[in-house]
């Protein structure tokens, strides 16, 4: 009851009330037995209320009083009868509730309550009643109190146990209550008066003059406490009659336990301890220090009870725990003491009891951490002393080893375990009982056989002991098996969990107070705390023994709970050991994890399914759950242990057959073969959960250190490393951890790449060189990944503005171009693909690099990989060019140029041609931009190169950046015409004419240097060498089915090919820049080196090639008029563009770019302000060393073509080609108007001999078909026609030239006359054999001459015209040009009919009279000169070859044919009787004279006297005789005859005439008689016909003259003839007669011949 309720008026009511009650009842009690009792009652309740009556504070008066209040009550106890005893008992204890009791009445109580309990009455109330007393007041002081206590003491000793065992609770609380008076007496005087201090090392156990009342009391009771235990007389508790060590030891325990405060605050106190309770509790040790298990109790015991084993052990040991605990730092060396016995009681010889409590007692020491470390620091820490926290731990270890070892002594294992389960067969469930109990599973150790069953002994942290609570057990108890294993295993826990939460919370403390501080004080030195060297000794005294017995456990756990217990212990020791910095015991224990992770050698049991194994795999399975924990949560503090982690984690995912799929992430994949095999449906059940963790793992590596995430990747590395050399020599599933989870923790490391990148990289490109495809692919897989990530991620600041880290991350894009494996190229591409559409407009100055991936393409690389680089290149082309600094884009035109370049696939080659095409066209569109960009970097880069001191490094250099981006275009697509491959030749060569036709203009004046020599030249160059020593075999098929056209069947017929594209592309360009190239200095050099190519591809063996070297030679000397650049037309419509490029220009259609081309052309001449390219109006340039030039390359062209072999008749010889020929002298007449100017007589014979030679050469009978006409069709090659058209403006200019040049016609016409020569003998080429064209075999291979008749004939006509005008030249007539005309046309004349055509003869003599008509006349002027003197004689041979050839006539000719061609031969008789007779004057003699001879030969046929058939058909030139009769007798008889010579040739003529009529008309007469009826032969009566005629014409003509110019000779021979006419009168012929009728008529005008005239004839 509290004050308060005592003291209120109600309750002093009812106390005075009850007070008067009890004492009524006394009084009645006594009435009869006790009068003095009864009285003393009655004065009582007098005296109660008077003191009620007379004061306010009634209770205070009440304790006045007391002693007199309380005597009646005390008098009644004395009675000692029961009834009456209890009564006051009840009445004294509300006196005292009340506090109404003096100290003096309290001493009466006592001393009544000691009679009573000498008496043995009342007991329990006695108990109660001082308990009370004590209780409610603390006015009981020295011997009353000593003796209240002795009284609980001895009623604690009675026969009855009621009694004792309420005495000793009472005794309990007394002991309690006179401690609780002391504090509560400190408390009251605390801070009032400092103590004085005790003097130290007092030994007198009395002085305690310096105590308090209550701290007297205390301290008497304490000692006399300590003097009872160790069976000595008390000082204080005077009247102790017995006692016994066991309850004196637990009352010393209960005090020391709870009253800690009063023995640390008051030396007094501490002294005893120190002197008092430690020797004491040291001594009764001893006997159990002795004992060894198995020896007889020890007779030497001191304590009065018989068996002092267990009793006084157990209380002993619960002594030590509080002083332990309590006292530690007063007690330093005696804990030592204490815990070293402990440790010793631990020992496997010790009773199984005694280790038990022994084991408790620990347990109670581990659940205080801070205790530990206290004993860390006292005495692990200090020189000479023992190993106190490190023996502790490794005690609790080998007794735990020394269960599993030896099976507890009195209950060993097998009898013991549930039915003997260390004996069931294995294939029962893990840890279950055997066949008798159905019980659930119990947890338990399993140790090679050794079976212990776990027991709950104690909540986790609180150390709740067993045995040591047996405080009324005698006998030491039986201890189940697995008990102090279980509480062994408890206290490793608790140990465990109390230093690492204890360290942890303080180094976090720590860790904030540091970071405060260096906020506050950046500068400041970092302390180093002392309590960190504590920690350190402490982990490195208990790890071991920690590690052993952890590891033990968890082998031995059969129970999840507990083996997640252990584990979690591992875990935490890993962790407080990574965070101390403890390499060795960190490793430690994660190695044990880790092991314990993987099934007992996985590699060879695999097959063994045994229980314990299908246990383990569970087991495997929660420890690597631990493992990944760790990882997780710790793995800023694992450090260089992360190998070991990594390694385990990885066999885990080899068993468990996890694969990585994107992102490096690992799935459950298809069960592999392998140590997978045996997994239990549970595991597999778990696979999800552990590859999340496994992923959050990695994921969590975001959250460590710079410095942990290194380790991390080191050891990742070094991982895959070893993976590598595992996969080296076989082909099985290598392990692609490693490289998954360096993705994988690359990718969440983002933010921070630039730490890891060079680390990780490096290793995974050694990866992708790995021979193991699996192995590469992921390599590759990975760092494609990564570099795709890292671009993509948002980094702070951004790619753009971070030129750096950007590449960083492209440069493994780069490295893997080293890697010679396919697949990873793949990768690789595909990679590029990936980044250009999803970065590619900020890639930046990551271009070169991006560009350089894409074209490190090699031939050996495969279509694919060619295929998807290509895909790459296309995708810049079309939508990055503007994006991409300038200074890519030679980059750029490189690389699309190694794709021409490339052999693998053709397509590709040509596309990328294409590309190449369009990106000259964005580079024309750009112009101006890129220029401004170039030359601003160009400033930059010149500025480092002249800080260096070095030259500036760039292709081209001194051109202007712009220009150098062209020349290296140009550059790359000479490369690509040169390329193997025809069609890419044939591609690139159109592209690269057609870019530089297009935007040529583009270019500053100087480059065009480079262009002409660098890029052109070379080129011709390289393609002409490449074309001589092309191959000349067969090519059967072009790759494939495709089939090839026999004109390019041959490596040669395709180079010859772009030779022919090459030559006229550059020819093109001199022509259309002509004004342009003009304008350089070497421009006449150049010029030469272009004829030198034309020249050697004219003359190359190749018809195609030579043949288009022509037309660009035509070309250049600008036979199409030259375009200047202003007026030019878009030149793309001129040139012939390949379908492909148009396409591909998309939509810069004709005319597009050229508009454009202009303006910018004009904004690049502002800018440079150079002089556009065209010559200043009306200052044409001085070309005549130019055309020289080009006239010495065609002299050598055409004489080298022309020059007949020299060899025999090898069918190999090469005859150029009549189109070749035909085009070389197409030529000469546009090379001639630029040379006519100094074309000299020289010259002229040069050409003629070229052209003498071209029309000589032969065509290969298998493409006469084509060249030649049919035969019968007369008509000139064009080979002819040329030559006639060279000759033609030949001719052309003389005329129109000055008088000088007229000196050249002479040998015009010799090369005409020599032309004319070929219709009767065509000209011989070399020793060949030519056949005539009729008999060529068209499939061998021969050579047929041409038919040269039309050309002949055409030249004859040529040069009757050209006579015909310049027969009055005076070289004409000074070179006998007649004379040679004359000559010549005799050989046709003279062939007649035996020539090669009938035309020939025919217009030779057409062309004859034509010129003599022209001729003649000039030659009579000439006539006294002399000029024309042997012309003469050569005229007589050719009339006379004429008109009496020696070739017959063809058997078949009709008489139309027949009068048509004697009509010819009277044509030129009457020319004779025209021009040349008329003027025999004029003409030499002789002449005439053969003319004359002629003239009488053509008058008569004779006939020869024998007449064969053969002779039978031939007919007679009536008509032809006829004139030529007339003729020669107009002659004869004319007037004009000047000299008597000519009279004389034609007397002579007229007398032959006569005499073979005379012998005609004999003959005639002669056959007429011979063949008596048969007529004649037509011929001789046709020849009789005609002599008759001439007869008759003959009379007329002498009628006609005058008689004086008649010779007399003539009239006898006349005369003469009558006779014989008469004889044929007889004929039968009426032909003949009319003829002869006529004949005879005239005769009669001379029948009477007049006399005078014969005399004047003689006379």
């Amino acid at each position: 009851m509290s004050r308060m309720t005592t003291s209120s008026p109600e309750a002093v009511k009812r106390l005075l009330e009850n007070m008067q009650a009890d004492l009524r009842s006394l009084s009645m009690e006594c009435k009869k037995k006790f009068p003095p009792v009864k009285e003393a009652a009655e004065s009582g309740i007098v005296k109660i209320k008077t003191i009620a009556a007379r004061n306010t504070d009634i209770l205070a008066a009440l304790k006045e009083n007391s002693s007199e209040v309380v005597q009646p009550f005390l008098m009644g106890c004395g009675t000692k009868e029961p009834k009456i005893t209890q009564l006051c008992l009840a009445a004294i204890q509300r006196l005292m509730s009340h506090e109404v009791v003096s100290e003096a009445a309290a001493g009466n109580i006592i001393n009544m309550l000691w009679q009573l309990m000498e008496n043995g009455l009342e007991e329990l109330k006695l108990l109660q009643t001082v308990l009370v007393l004590l209780t409610t007041n603390t006015i009981v002081h020295d011997e009353v109190l000593s003796k209240a206590i002795v009284l609980c003491f001895r009623l604690h000793f009675t026969k009855d146990n009621i009694t004792n065992n309420t005495a000793a609770a009472t005794v309990r609380q007394v002991v309690t209550v006179v401690f609780e008076r002391m504090v509560a007496e400190d408390e009251k005087f605390k801070g009032l008066t400092e103590e004085p201090p005790a003097v130290q090392g007092n030994s007198n156990r009395r002085s305690v003059i310096t105590l308090r009342p209550s701290a007297k009391d205390a301290y008497m009771l304490f000692q006399d406490l300590c003097q009872l235990v160790n069976a000595d007389a008390p000082y204080w508790l005077v009247g102790m009659t017995e006692m016994t060590r066991t309850f004196g030891l637990e009352l010393l325990e209960s005090v020391l336990n709870d009253f800690p405060e009063v023995f640390l605050q008051h030396q007094e106190f501490s002294f005893l301890l120190k002197e008092r309770v430690c020797p004491l509790v040291i001594k009764l040790f001893s006997p159990n220090i002795k004992f060894r298990q198995g020896s007889s109790s020890s007779a030497s015991s001191p304590a009065p009870v018989e068996k002092p084993y267990f009793p006084i052990c157990m209380r002993l040991l619960r002594v030590v725990s509080v002083l332990i605990k309590h006292f530690y730092s007063l007690l330093v060396t005696e804990c030592e003491i204490f815990l070293s016995l402990l440790v010793k009681f631990l020992d496997g010889e010790k009773p199984q009891w005694l280790r038990a409590v022994a084991v408790e007692s620990v347990h109670r020491l581990c659940v205080q951490p801070h205790l530990l470390r206290s004993f860390c620091q006292s005495y692990d820490m200090k020189q000479h002393s023992t190993k106190v926290f490190r023996d502790i731990v490794n005690a609790l270890g080998s007794f735990i080893q020394s269960l599993f070892i030896l099976p507890s002594a009195g209950n060993p294992s097998s009898t013991s375990t549930p039915a003997g389960h260390s004996h069931t067969p294995k294939h029962t469930c893990p840890g279950a009982a055997g066949a008798g109990s159905g019980l659930i599973t119990q947890a338990a150790f399993e140790y090679r056989g050794t079976w212990i069953p776990l027991m709950n002994v104690s909540v986790q942290g609180s150390a709740k002991a067993t045995y040591l609570e047996m405080l009324d057990k005698v006998e030491p108890p039986s201890i189940p098996e697995g008990y102090a294993m279980s509480v062994a295993f408890s206290a490793l826990l608790d140990l465990v969990r109390g230093i690492t939460s204890m360290m942890e919370r303080e180094l976090n403390k720590q860790e904030q107070e540091a970071a405060t501080r260096e906020e506050a004080e950046p500068d400041g030195p970092p302390q180093e705390p002392k309590a960190r060297e504590v920690w350190e000794e402490m982990v490195s005294a208990c790890w071991c023994g920690l590690l052993a017995a952890l590891s033990l456990l968890l082998d031995a756990s059969t129970d999840e709970t507990a083996t997640e217990s252990i584990l979690k212990a591992e875990l935490s020791m890993a962790s407080l050991c990574g965070r101390l910095g403890l390499v060795t015991p960190r490793d430690a224990f994660i190695t044990a994890v880790c092991k314990a992770s993987l099934p007992p050698h996985y590699a060879l049991t695999v097959l063994s399914s045994s229980a314990t194994n299908l246990s383990n795999k569970a087991k495997n399975i929660q420890c690597m759950r631990t493992l990944l924990n760790l990882a997780h949560c710790h793995g800023a503090y694992l450090g260089s242990s992360w190998q070991l982690v990594l390694a385990t984690l990885q066999h885990l995912v080899w068993i468990l057959g996890l694969k990585p799929s994107v992102g490096g992430v690992l799935k459950p994949g298809r069960a592999v073969e392998g140590p997978s095999t045996v997994l239990t449906t549970a595991v597999m059940t778990d696979l999800p959960v552990i590859s999340n963790v496994l992923s959050r793992l990695f994921e969590s590596s975001q959250y460590l250190d710079d410095v942990s995430l290194h380790h991390l990747i080191n050891a990742l590395c070094s991982l895959s490393m070893e993976a590598m050399e595992m996969a080296y020599g076989n082909n099985k599933e290598p392990s692609l951890f490693a490289v998954a989870k360096l993705l994988e923790t690359g990718l969440v490391n983002m933010d921070r790449i630039e730490i890891l990148w060079r680390p990780l990289t490096a290793h995974l490109l050694e990866v992708c060189q790995h021979p193991n495809a699996r192995m590469r692919e992921w390599g590759a897989e990975a760092i494609t990944s990564l570099i795709k990530a890292g671009l993509s991620f948002k980094h702070e600041p951004p790619l753009s503005q971070n030129q750096r880290l950007q590449l960083l991350l492209l440069n493994p894009l780069k490295e893997l171009s080293n890697v010679l494996h396919t697949d990873i190229r793949q990768k690789q591409l595909e990679c590029v693909l990936q980044i250009l559409q999803n970065q590619g407009d900020s890639l930046g100055q990551g271009w070169p690099l991006v560009l350089g991936v894409i074209g490190a393409i090699r031939n050996d690389q495969g279509e694919s990989l060619i295929r998807t680089a290509f895909q790459c290149l296309q995708l810049v082309v079309t939508d990055f060019l503007p994006t991409m600094p300038c200074m890519c884009l030679q980059i750029v035109v490189d690389v699309a140029g190694s794709f021409g370049l490339q052999n693998q696939e053709l397509n590709i080659s040509l596309t990328s041609i294409g590309l190449l095409w369009n990106i000259s066209d964005y580079f024309f569109q750009r112009g101006e931009a890129i220029t401004e960009e170039l030359e601003r970097e160009e400033a930059v880069l010149l500025k480092q190169a002249q800080d260096k001191g070095e030259p500036l490094n760039r292709p081209f250099h001194p051109a202007p950046p712009f220009d150098c981006l062209w020349l290296c275009l140009y550059a790359k697509l000479g490369e690509l015409c040169v390329d193997p491959r025809p069609a890419v030749r044939k591609s690139a060569g159109q592209t690269m004419f057609s870019t530089i036709a297009a935007h040529g203009t583009l270019l500053q004046p100087p480059t065009w240097n480079i262009v002409v020599w660098k890029v052109l030249f070379h080129l011709l160059d390289c393609v002409r060498k490449s074309s001589s020593t092309a191959d000349k075999e067969k090519i059967e098929s072009g790759g494939g089915n495709i089939l090839i056209h026999h004109s390019r069947d041959t490596a040669e017929k395709q180079w010859a090919e772009t030779w022919v594209l090459t030559l006229a592309g550059v020819a093109r360009i001199f022509n259309t820049r002509r004004y342009l190239l003009q304008q350089l200095g070497d421009f006449f050099k150049a010029w030469e080196v272009l004829l030198d190519h034309i020249q050697s591809a004219a003359l190359s063996k190749n018809n195609e090639v030579s043949l288009a070297a022509l037309k660009s030679f035509q070309e250049i000397l600008q036979l199409v008029t030259p375009i200047k650049d202003t007026d030019k037309l878009d030149a793309l419509a001129v040139m012939d563009i390949p379908p492909v490029l148009m396409e591909s220009l998309q939509g810069s259609g004709p005319g597009r770019p050229l508009v454009r081309s202009d303006s910018l052309a004009e904004r690049l001449v502002q800018r440079y302000g150079v002089q556009s390219s065209l010559p200043p109006p009306g200052e044409e340039l001085d070309d005549s060393a130019l055309w020289w030039s080009a006239w010495n390359t065609w002299y050598r062209i055409g004489t080298e073509c022309t020059r007949p072999p020299s060899g025999g008749t090898n069918k190999l010889v090469f005859v150029p080609s009549q189109p070749f020929l035909t085009a070389l002298i197409q030529i000469f007449p546009a090379l001639y108007q630029h040379i006519a100017g100094g074309f000299s007589m020289e010259d002229l014979k040069k050409l003629g001999v070229i052209l003498h030679g071209a029309v000589s050469v032969p065509i290969s009978s298998d493409s006469s078909p084509f060249i030649l006409p049919s035969y019968t069709e007369a008509v000139l090659t064009s080979l002819q026609e040329a030559v006639l058209t060279a000759l033609d403006v030949l001719q052309k200019a003389i005329c129109v030239g000055s008088e000088n040049l007229q000196v050249m016609y002479p040998a015009i016409f010799e090369q005409l006359l020599l032309f004319v020569e070929f219709s009767c003998k065509p000209p011989q080429y070399g020793k060949m054999e030519t056949k005539h064209v009729a008999n060529a075999k068209y499939n061998q291979a021969e050579w047929v001459a041409l038919n040269y008749v039309p050309f002949a004939e055409r030249s004859l006509e040529v040069m009757v015209d050209l006579y015909h005008k310049t027969a009055c030249h005076k070289a004409v007539i000074n070179e006998k040009v007649l004379q040679n005309i004359i000559k010549t046309l005799r050989i046709p004349l003279g062939l007649k009919y035996a020539c090669p055509a009938e035309s020939t003869w025919k217009l030779a003599v057409s062309s004859l009279l034509k010129v003599l008509s022209i001729g003649l006349p000039v030659a009579r002027q000439q006539a006294s000169s002399g000029k024309f003197d042997t012309m003469w004689p050569e005229l007589a041979n050719a009339f006379e070859d004429f008109l009496f050839t020696k070739s017959t006539p063809p058997d078949n000719r009709s008489i139309q044919e027949f009068q048509r061609n004697e009509a010819i031969d009277v044509q030129v008789v009457q020319l004779i009787s025209t021009e040349i007779l008329p003027f025999a004057n004029f003409i030499p003699k002789e002449f005439v004279g053969r003319i004359m001879s002629m003239l009488n030969k053509g008058s008569i046929h004779s006939q020869s006297s024998s007449f064969t058939e053969a002779e039978m058909d031939i007919r007679m030139r009536e008509e032809f005789s006829k004139v030529c009769f007339e003729t020669l007798l107009q002659f004869s008889f004319s007037n004009k005859v000047s000299t008597p010579q000519e009279g004389y040739i034609s007397r002579m003529a007229l007398s032959v005439l006569l005499q073979r009529a005379q012998d005609v008309l004999r003959r005639y007469v002669e056959d007429q008689r011979l063949s008596g009826r048969c007529p004649l032969p037509r011929q001789q009566v046709t020849e009789i016909i005609f002599v008759l005629k001439a007869i008759s014409t003959l009379m007329d003509s002498l009628k006609k003259t005058q008689p004086e110019n008649v010779d007399g000779n003539v009239w006898v021979q006349v005369i003469a003839l009558y006779p014989t006419l008469v004889e044929c009168i007889t004929c039968s012929s009426p032909e003949v007669s009319s003829a002869l009728k006529e004949a005879l008529g005239p005769f009669k005008d001379f029948m009477q011949p007049p006399v005078s005239k014969v005399q004047n004839g003689e006379s």
